[in-house]
């Protein structure tokens, strides 16, 4: 059914406008972005399209969709959804990138980085949905705040390919007591290689030159993230 013949108190920009934002279901929210259908499919029936759809970083995983999943989404992905043409398709990746920016900064702008959780919550924004492997080092001060978050090392990572040297120079940059080094992996297991794990230590004793600790290392996959600190093996 159109939205315009929908009763007037159930139409969604009219019931933003007089219950908030918070009395509108995702799909509800969704159309208001996309503000019509085509011809056959209404725009209440594709804002459900978008929720169902599994991204291409996410397609292994059942249990990944909704909102959550489509904060992940591309713009080749939502090329899937018959109907979303360029424009829509255009708005709906900045609407998404700025839902991403938004959550990013407001992790960042407090002490987060106090449990492994915090952590792994964040990371999951910054690297969850990249297609290739990414070796990042989050640089913390004294209290466990964000410095910067730097993606150092791509494409396949093993104990030669990420040089201890260059992080050990970003990590005296930036005046860093600590670090979180990070990396994903898209095939979607989280479970630490025998390379993680004789990476992490070998950055672990180049950083203790410095009197730099490393507090934990994350893999991250779509939809989860492991902390080996949590695991004991760092």
């Amino acid at each position: 059914m159109p939205l315009k013949d929908l009763p007037l108190d159930a139409q969604p920009r009219e019931k933003l406008l007089a219950r908030g934002a918070a009395a509108l279901s995702d799909a509800e929210l969704l159309a208001l972005l996309l503000r019509t259908g085509i011809k056959g499919k209404g725009v209440l029936q594709m804002a459900d399209e978008l929720l169902q759809l599994k991204t291409s970083a996410t397609d292994h995983n059942d249990g990944f969709d909704g909102i959550a999943g489509l904060l992940h989404a591309s713009a080749d992905d939502l090329k899937r959804v018959k109907g979303l043409g360029p424009a829509k398709r255009a708005e709906l990746v900045a609407v998404l990138e700025l839902a991403r920016r938004a959550l990013a900064q407001q992790l960042k702008a407090r002490t987060v980085f106090a449990t492994p959780d915090a952590v792994k919550h964040y990371l999951q924004l910054q690297l969850a949905a990249k297609g290739h492997e990414v070796f990042a080092v989050l640089f913390l001060d004294v209290q466990n705040r964000l410095l910067a978050m730097e993606e150092l090392f791509r494409g396949t990572l093993t104990q030669t390919s990420v040089y201890p040297r260059e992080v050990v120079l970003r990590a005296l940059h930036h005046q860093a007591a600590a670090v979180v080094l990070a990396h994903n992996h898209p095939s979607g297991t989280v479970q630490p290689s025998r390379a993680d794990e004789a990476l992490t230590q070998t950055l672990k004793t180049a950083l203790a030159l410095i009197d730099v600790r490393v507090l934990d290392h994350v893999i991250v996959a779509p939809g989860e993230a492991l902390s080996m600190a949590e695991r004991g093996l760092l």
